[in-house]
């Protein structure tokens, strides 16, 4: 059992590391709302190059479970620690080089084309980094407090947020619309290599999750079947599961963040730093909320907190809409930060949650793989849909019934799923994860 304070150090580095990975990835996502739509597809309606900026942001998601299933094979086999060093790297060096890219202006359709492979190369890297992020900290803390402290990497993921909007509302609000075109929006993408040396110097420090060490030890030399070969054997199940209850989660979260930026400037016509200021006001809400649906799934159960927040997520839909369409800087910011609310009741229970459905041997694959499937369905398409129903139907009630049914997807999936709260994550490091006997 790890220490209080080596607990803490964990805790720590994973957060940071987190945050810095996913502000990458976010900041991507504010680019893409804002700027690409101009800078690399320059020739098309508003909308629709928006709609085309948001196929870009999507490939990212295709090549999340890639990611994961690469990440989380080595992961299985060679550690927690090593493979979220290499995940933070490869995501650093991405979006520094998105920060350099020239423009449809200057190079013609191959700007969209370099834009396309970075996003790929973000989307295997955070493919990685979540199952691994979450495990450590999961294997390292104490059963009876594991949803409070695994919902801290998860916290990462509003903190990078934060850390991306708030560096683009700044950069907006201080410079004319030419030059935020022209330079400024560069700025943040740059700024990742600052942030990532200092995520690595941080997550270089941790210890490797004693839960692995020990598994890793009871395996010895016995030869092993690989990690995805036993998870689609003996986890089918779980996996279904854990992607059925992204759907309302990873939808969601891409709506209220993302095309809500779309919403408020192009649809409602305001000045793009209201929606900005309020996901920045939000984001920070989320950031604290967290980690208490995680502490709350300890003394209740994942399942009590997480259809609370996917129930909520679904019925919300209709309320933040009609308070978006107020035009108010206070309804928008009270829109995005109730959803953010519960969508935390969601996201803050699910790392524990997800660990849980699996065994150690399995753990890092089936966590990623079942976390990062469901991403491609859900907060992929999510602003593409959202921004296609709004072109076509000029409405938010279509998109609003869209987030309606993806949170009927997560009520269900984890309607029918068990509860795990009480698991020990040691228990089953001794128990058939896939061994064969050693040749000879």
């Amino acid at each position: 059992m790890a220490t209080r304070s080596t607990t803490l150090k964990v805790v720590g580095a994973s957060l940071a590391g987190t945050t810095v990975e996913w502000y990458d990835f976010y900041i991507y996502g504010t680019a893409a709302a804002l700027v690409f739509n101009k800078l690399f597809f320059p020739d098309s309606d508003p909308l629709v190059g928006t709609l085309l900026a948001f196929v870009t942001y999507a490939i990212g998601f295709l090549a999340r479970p890639l990611g994961g299933l690469v990440f989380g094979h080595f992961g299985d086999r060679l550690g927690r620690k090593k493979l979220l060093v290499a995940s933070l790297l490869m995501m650093g060096v991405a979006t520094f080089a998105m920060g350099l890219l020239p423009t449809y202006a200057t190079i013609g359709a191959a700007a969209p084309v370099l834009l396309t492979l970075l996003r790929l190369v973000q989307g295997f890297a955070v493919g990685g980094e979540w199952g691994g992020a979450v495990l450590i900290v999961s294997e390292h803390g104490s059963d009876r407090h594991r949803g409070f402290w695994a919902s801290w990497p998860q916290a990462g993921v509003p903190g990078g947020n934060l850390l991306a909007s708030g560096a683009m509302a700044i950069l907006s609000a201080t410079q004319s619309d030419a030059d935020f075109l022209s330079w400024g929006w560069r700025v943040p993408f740059l700024l990742s290599g600052v942030l990532v040396l200092i995520g690595l110097w941080v997550r270089l420090s941790v210890a490797e999750s004693p839960v692995f060490v020990e598994a890793a030890r009871e395996v010895g030399d016995a030869e092993e079947r690989p990690p995805v070969a036993v998870l689609f054997s003996r986890y089918r199940k779980e996996i279904l599961i854990a992607m059925g209850a992204r759907f309302a989660e990873n939808a969601g979260y891409y709506l209220i963040t993302a095309f809500v930026l779309v919403y408020v400037e192009q649809h409602l016509e305001l000045d793009r730093g209201v929606a900005l200021n309020a996901v920045l006001i939000a984001s920070a809400v989320h950031f604290v909320v967290i980690p208490l649906w995680g502490a709350a799934s300890d003394r209740v159960g994942r399942r009590p907190v997480y259809l609370l927040g996917a129930a909520g997520t679904g019925l919300w839909a209709f309320a933040f809409f009609a308070l978006l369409d107020l035009r108010s800087f206070g309804a928008i910011t009270l829109a995005v930060t109730v959803g953010l609310v519960l969508h935390g009741a969601m996201y803050g229970p699910q790392a524990a949650y997800f660990s849980e459905m699996f065994g150690t041997r399995v753990r890092y694959s089936g966590a990623s793989i079942g976390y990062q499937l469901a991403s491609i369905f859900a907060g992929s398409l999510a602003p593409i849909i959202a921004t296609a129903l709004l072109t076509a139907y000029a409405s938010w009630l279509p998109i609003a019934l869209y987030l309606a049914g993806t949170a009927v997807v997560s009520v269900v999936a984890v309607a029918v799923s068990p509860e795990t709260r009480h698991r020990d994550l040691r228990s089953d490091t001794g128990a058939d994860s896939g061994r064969l006997p050693a040749a000879g």
